[in-house]
């Protein structure tokens, strides 16, 4: 390169460059689990968001580990404006400081969420469950709940379940009959968690570990395991894909949210509380619901999804019916009547104790 010419390609290279950062400012991007659930936020929050607001929006995947975002945060590199966690892990990270507060003033339809859906530094996404999941051509009969899970001899065949304490020592209590209202009660004491792990370890043989949400419907659907807790959502998207023969118990499932926090430090900040509210509000989540079987916090969103019936009252107007109607929602009225809310409180006092114990006993 002549000297001549050495100031204007730098000018150029310096030009680009600043096309390129004032680019990526203006870009907002939302971390998820991908999977189906990816594709359904795609479908049904991002590409609709970035339309309605002219905000550009990618999305990006991540597998909730709050590793990566403290290093974000600490570096003051923030690549991921919007990420999406499950409760435990947005409870550890709003006390970090990894996230910024949540204005509530800053979502107009605030008073139609769940309870339990807005926290100090997230807006519940959509609500989850862990079911007990089948396939019903492979077996003589359907298990009803956890205690058929642990019955090896009229349910024959391997059980997967997902690896970690979490959600396994609730399902051990479920299993011997323990009430839903008791179960944290009862893990609170040496004794309770004593019982849960020695109900797991009765299983041990027969266990499958699983790690991904992909995992339990490849192994249902080969016949690698007869039984298996999973995740509802990826139950539903593979019957919508044609696999009629798994299906979903939902006795004693165990709901919890997954929640949109805002990474602290974001220089999108508007734009990130901007795409929540646009993301929690009614359209947005029955559209999100439509693609992927996991339940609205917006609760017109969840009456909207399933046709319910509706019996007149005195006056000639009509009442709802919100009794235990099929639906294949979390959030469905009959569904989080018969399962158990998660407990995060619980977790982060004393999940690190029972993982370690977990590791021990059953690995």
């Amino acid at each position: 390169m002549t000297p001549f010419l050495q100031p204007a390609a730098r000018t150029l290279l310096m030009g680009l460059a600043l096309i390129w950062n004032c680019a990526s400012a203006q870009t907002l991007t939302v971390a998820n689990f991908g999977g189906a659930n990816g594709k359904a936020q795609e479908q049904a929050f991002i590409k609709p968001f970035s339309q309605a607001h002219g905000v550009t929006t990618n999305s990006a995947e991540f597998n909730g580990d709050l590793a990566a975002i403290r290093t974000q945060v600490s570096n003051g590199q923030i690549r991921w404006d919007v990420v999406e966690l499950e409760s435990v892990d947005l409870q550890n990270g709003c006390q970090e400081g990894l996230f910024e507060k949540i204005d509530r003033s800053q979502l107009p339809h605030a008073g139609l969420l769940l309870p339990g859906t807005i926290k100090d530094c997230g807006v519940g996404a959509f609500v989850w469950s862990t079911v007990l999941a089948f396939n019903h051509k492979r077996l003589r009969e359907a298990p009803r709940s956890w205690a058929d899970f642990w019955d090896v001899q009229r349910f024959p065949g391997k059980r997967g379940l997902r690896k970690g304490a979490r959600y396994n020592l609730e399902i051990a209590l479920l299993s011997e009959g323990v009430r839903r209202r008791d179960v944290y009660t009862l893990l609170s004491t040496d004794a309770g968690v004593e019982r849960a792990f020695k109900r797991l370890e009765q299983l041990k043989p027969h266990i499958v570990w699983w790690e991904s949400g992909a995992q339990p419907v490849q192994w249902l659907a080969k016949g690698d395991v007869s039984v298996s807790s999973a995740f509802n959502g990826r139950i539903g998207a593979a019957q919508a894909e044609g696999q009629d023969a798994l299906q979903i118990s939902w006795t004693d499932a165990i709901y919890e949210l997954d929640y949109w926090a805002i990474v602290k430090g974001s220089p999108r900040t508007a734009q990130a509380l901007q795409f929540i509210s646009f993301a929690t509000s009614e359209e947005p989540q029955l559209a999100f619901s439509q693609a992927i079987a996991y339940g609205p916090t917006h609760v017109k969103a969840i009456l909207r999804y399933d046709s319910r019936p509706s019996r007149p009252i005195a006056d000639g107007s009509h009442v709802v019916d919100l009794s235990l109607q099929p639906s294949d929602l979390p959030s469905a009225p009959g569904n989080m009547r018969r399962s158990l809310p998660f407990e995060a409180r619980f977790w982060i006092q004393h999940g690190q104790a029972l993982e370690r114990m977990f590791q021990q006993r059953l690995l």
